[in-house]
């Protein structure tokens, strides 16, 4: 779980995810449209992300992929990023977190 949350930390928008997942590409496409360039992990090509998507799960991230850390805080899945961005919040969270600058 540390290896997870040093990683979520480690910039300023981190995305979790899988190559085969087009939940996960789509909220990356998403996160890039705002002008955020988040770092994104793949869980299924990464040599430790077995480890990691079990940390995921003990974060309580269900299903593990997609899972969105904005500001070195962990924000949840695609369905927290996806209520987010119907309620116009996503480029406020990004702006607080030097993601994107307007």
């Amino acid at each position: 779980m540390d290896m997870v949350m040093k990683l979520g930390a480690s910039s300023a928008v981190v995305i979790f995810a899988k190559s085969s997942c087009c939940t996960s590409h789509t909220i990356e496409t998403l996160i890039r449209s705002f002008g955020a360039n988040p770092i994104v992990y793949e869980l299924d090509t990464h040599p430790n992300g077995k480890q990691m998507e079990k940390a995921l799960i003990e974060l309580g991230c269900q299903p593990s992929v997609p899972a969105i850390f904005i500001g070195k805080e962990l924000v949840g899945g695609a369905n927290e990023i996806m209520s987010l961005n119907v309620r116009g919040k996503i480029k406020q969270l990004l702006i607080r977190a030097h993601a994107i600058w307007v």
